[in-house]
């Protein structure tokens, strides 16, 4: 008896499965710096328009319009039938209703990392066909005089209109565009329709994406499910069915990074002098209160990152200099980065210590695409240590020290 009735489980499980037919369309949309808009900190939509914008790109490209086929079924895509004239039903009619509320989306990398962005459906059209009802009724007229609120180009109210229309005595190509947490559109009938339907439906959307800037680089992945069909996210009304009852939207979003440091030439060669050089100690036997050079470098970044020093020869959690004699003596190191950068706590970074281990650099965050901006380090020996050097005259303190920008963090 177990047995059976795991059996026949199974049986309506995949009776119910093979009922529901689902489509995908694809958006994609990347962030790449641009140094000639270096505030410009989000996505670009590289999604091409099909349908509606594709063809009437005068009435979306001002409006930043984007315009994507519904995926709810290859060649017709609706089941429609007769229309009633004068129906009291507005779901008797012609009737839109999308989901126009913004809906959060989340997009993962291959590395795990996550991020949300938001989505709303902005638009709604297609071609609506009237087959032969408008030459029968009319005596080959327009197809605007079978319906209630006049032009299909002029929305019912709460959609409003795009201007472009196209269409002969047999169907109509509409756009119309969707307010935010807008209800249904609909128009009546004025005459008997033998049949209605629509052989292909396109929709707009409106995209709210996160800060690039704060993503790591990758390739981000994520899916908004819509459901088709009377009484679901997409509606068409009683007379008009879909082919397929779930629409989903597949959203990629490329993020390409760039982190460069570049230092002048010359530049790696540090050599640390007292303030206005050796000059006051040779001449007038005034002991140098600290040695020091700060070095400038060119920083470009889009991305967060990390700073570390690595050396052959640490000392405690800095690295350090030497003479041939063996005496170490420890080397400070510091970093101040430009305006629109900012540390994990969101302040900006003015000479912050380097260390070995890490500690208080693990992350640098842009409030902005940095390009070639200058940032300093900082190296000093301090006067205390120097006290120590003065006791090795003649001697000459060298050392290797490694500093790392790291993207990943």
């Amino acid at each position: 008896m177990k047995t059976l009735y795991r059996f026949l489980a199974g049986a309506l499980l995949a009776l119910t499965a093979a009922q529901v037919y689902a489509g995908n369309v694809e958006v994609r949309a990347e962030f790449r710096p641009n140094p000639a808009n270096p505030m410009v900190n989000r996505f670009k939509n590289v999604t091409p328009s099909a349908g509606y914008c594709a063809y009437f790109y005068a009435f979306c490209d001002p409006r930043g319009l984007f315009s994507l086929l519904m995926p709810i079924g290859p060649a017709r895509q609706t089941i429609g039938g007769p229309i009633l004239a004068n129906h009291p039903d507005p779901r008797q009619g012609a009737y839109l209703k999308v989901p126009s509320d913004w809906r959060n989306v989340t997009v993962t990398n291959d590395q795990g990392d996550d991020s949300q962005l938001e989505v709303r459906i902005a638009g709604i059209g297609g071609r609506a066909d009237h087959y032969g009802d408008v030459v029968k009724i009319t005596g080959g007229g327009n197809y605007n005089h079978l319906w209630s609120y006049g032009r299909w180009s002029s929305a019912p109210p709460p959609c409003q209109h795009t201007g472009g229309l196209n269409g002969t005595s047999y169907w109509v190509w509409f756009f119309w565009l969707v307010p935010e947490n807008a209800g249904a559109c609909a128009t009546q009938a004025k005459f008997d329709l033998t049949q209605f339907d629509y052989a292909h439906l396109e929709f707009a959307y409106e995209l709210r994406t996160p800060n690039p800037l704060a993503m790591p680089a990758g390739t981000y992945r994520g899916s908004q499910m819509y459901t088709v069909g009377p009484g679901k996210d997409f509606d068409f009304g009683d007379n008009v069915l879909p082919k397929e009852n779930l629409a989903v939207i597949d959203f990629v979003l490329d993020v390409d990074h760039i982190l460069k440091v570049e230092i002048p030439p010359g530049g790696n060669r540090i050599l640390l002098e007292p303030q206005g050089g050796w000059q006051a100690w040779l001449q007038n036997g005034r002991k140098p209160s600290r040695l020091f050079r700060d070095q400038n470098i060119n920083l470009w970044t889009s991305s967060a990152f990390k700073m570390t020093l690595e050396c052959p020869e640490p000392l405690g959690n800095t690295c350090s200099v030497r003479n041939a004699a063996g005496v170490q003596v420890p080397l400070d190191i510091a970093v101040t980065l430009p305006n629109g950068m900012s540390d994990g706590a969101g302040r900006p970074v003015n000479r912050l210590p380097l260390r070995l281990d890490g500690s208080g650099t693990e992350l640098f965050q842009p409030t902005q695409y940095i390009d070639r901006k200058p940032s300093t380090l900082h190296f000093e020996i301090k006067a205390d240590v120097v006290e120590q050097m003065l006791d090795h005259p003649g001697s000459t303190f060298s050392g290797t020290v490694t500093v790392v920008w790291d993207s990943q963090v």
